[in-house]
This record gives structure tokens, C-alpha cells and sequence, in this order.
């Protein structure tokens, strides 16, 4: 499977805001909740950013939907945790997802993280509507290449997959959160998740949702939440786009810490003034400290 993952937009176009957060909000005092689908697609896409808010004082809080349980793995000597690869223990990525856990904590650690924790950990669990599919998570749905050469789930996608659950009940999970953050601004994919992974689109979908339903009603825990500013990652620069832009600049160093503890998924150039990274594909790609997003939502408190 090539994941191709992007890096952000890139560039500012004029009239774009230099900050994700609504007019009048000290950034010291700020809550930000990031929203992703995998391990490492934090690090790639909103590194940056959230690095940026850290430093800043920010709440700096991270989502991820699942453990990025069907990765591609890269050193030789981990690849056996790779679902198909010879010796791996499981048919469900259940040894990868473990591992990245380890990887994700470091990344948080590198951004300078207030919290991160996945879909069905509180708070992003809404104990009244559950998982339909017992497994009390989501999972990666692994990507293939239709024949229409649009990305779609894994042949072999699990009943526990992101994609395969009911987004009603993955917003709720999501929903919940931002009951409990109550955050200035959510940040999470546009509607073509970058690159159209299934679960990068799942989780706009449901982040977007989410908003809706913790605008609309309070839960047994917290009261309703109306997210002044939802964002969505910006994977190609557009001028031609109305939505309002927002660029936020980081640093260098950050990003690739970050970048470098998904030491499954990416190898970065030796050189740390060194922008290029390869992935499994072995593309190489460039890191971008400068994040784009497009607005997505805005809504009074």
C-alpha cells in the first residue's frame, strides 16, 4: 500500500490569518483540539502548529481515531509487526497499534502536548452510546487503489475499522471531547482527507459532526460547547478557494523531533537543518514549518 501523506499547504495567500484562534483570545489561555486519524499524522501535517500553541501557553490537545494498526512498517528488524509480514502475531495490526503507542507519546512529548488520547479514552467516550462493534476503539481500515484510482479501505478492512463504524456514534465519541475541552478551535482534515485515505475522511466527517452535536446539547458530564473556529488541513494551496486561510509558521526543530519519534513510519535526512524525509514508499518528500488550513466552521460561543 503507498500512503502518499501530505504536508500541508505550505504557503499563505493574501489575506490569510496568522492564527487559529478567534479574535480576542489571549494564545496563553487558548484550547486547541487536534483531531487525526493515525499516529504520525500529527506529526506530518500539524506538527508545526501545535508546537507553535505549546510554546505559546496553548492547552494543545490531541484526538487520534485509532492505533495506525495497518501501517507499513519500515526498519527491518520491526517489521514483523507488520500485519502480512512473516512472524507477525496478529492478523489485526493489534502489535503494531500497541507499539505506536510508545511513538505517538513521543511526538505529544516533542510538541509540547497538554494531553493526547484516542477515540474511546476519556473524555473522548460517550459511555451512553458505546461501540457497536465491542472492541471499545476504532481501528485502522488500511488503504488500497480502487480501479477508479481513488484511495478506498483494505480488502481485508476489520468490522472494527473507522470506516465501517456508524459515524453518528464516532461523533459522539468525538462530540464528547469537545463537550470537555471546550476548545477555541478544532483543527482536523478538509473533505478530501489530504489524499482521500478512507480514514482521513472519516474523521473530517465525523470531527465536523462532532461540532454540530456538541453545539446542539450537553451531556451527563458537560454542558454544550460551541467551537468558535473548526479548520480543515489544507493538503494543496487553492487562491481560487473564498474560505479563509490561516497559516501558522513553526520551527524546524520541532517538527522533525516529532517526525522522528514514528520511527515505523518515516526516516528523516541525517542533516537536521535537512527538510527531506521518505515514508515507505520511498518518495522523497519535504517538510513544510509552515501549515495551511481552510475554515471549516465558525460559530459563536
Amino acid at each position: 500500500m503507498v500512503d502518499p501523506k501530505y504536508p500541508g499547504g505550505g504557503h499563505a495567500i493574501a489575506g490569510a490569518a496568522d492564527t487559529l484562534l478567534p479574535a480576542g483570545v489571549d494564545p496563553a489561555r487558548a484550547r486547541l483540539l487536534f483531531v487525526h486519524a493515525h499516529p504520525d499524522d500529527e506529526a506530518i501535517n500539524t506538527a508545526a502548529s501545535m508546537g507553535h500553541y505549546s510554546g505559546l501557553g496553548a492547552t494543545t490537545v490531541l484526538l487520534t481515531m485509532t492505533r495506525g494498526e495497518r501501517g507499513e512498517v519500515i526498519p527491518p528488524a520491526l517489521r514483523h509487526l507488520e500485519v502480512g509480514q512473516p512472524g507477525c502475531p496478529d492478523t489485526d495490526g493489534t502489535a503494531l497499534g500497541l507499539y505506536r503507542i510508545s511513538e505517538l507519546d513521543a511526538a505529544a512529548a516533542a510538541m509540547g502536548l497538554t494531553d493526547r488520547f484516542y477515540a474511546g479514552e476519556p473524555p473522548a467516550l460517550d459511555a451512553s452510546v458505546g461501540f457497536a462493534n465491542g472492541a471499545g476503539k476504532y481501528v485502522d481500515s488500511g488503504m488500497s487503489w480502487g480501479p477508479d484510482g481513488h484511495a478506498q479501505p483494505a480488502a481485508d478492512v476489520s468490522p472494527a475499522a473507522l470506516t465501517a463504524a456508524d459515524p453518528e456514534e464516532a461523533a459522539a465519541h468525538v462530540a464528547a471531547a469537545v463537550r470537555a475541552l471546550q476548545p477555541h478551535a478544532v483543527v482536523t482534515y478538509s473533505d478530501d482527507g489530504g489524499y482521500g485515505h478512507p480514514d482521513h475522511v472519516a474523521t473530517f466527517r465525523v470531527t465536523v459532526r462532532a461540532v454540530q452535536l456538541a453545539a446542539a446539547a450537553g451531556d451527563a458530564e458537560n454542558d454544550a460547547w460551541s467551537v468558535p473556529l473548526t479548520w480543515g488541513i489544507e493538503s494543496e494551496v487553492d487562491p481560487a478557494d473564498r474560505r479563509l486561510q490561516a497559516a501558522i509558521r513553526g520551527d524546524l526543530a520541532v517538527k522533525r523531533a516529532a517526525m522522528a519519534a514514528h520511527a515505523t513510519q518515516i526516516v528523516l535526512a541525517p542533516d537536521p537543518q535537512d527538510t527531506g524525509y521518505t515514508m515507505s514508499n520511498g518518495v522523497l518528500q519535504h517538510i513544510n514549518t509552515t501549515e495551511t488550513y481552510r475554515l471549516l466552521d465558525r460559530r459563536t460561543p
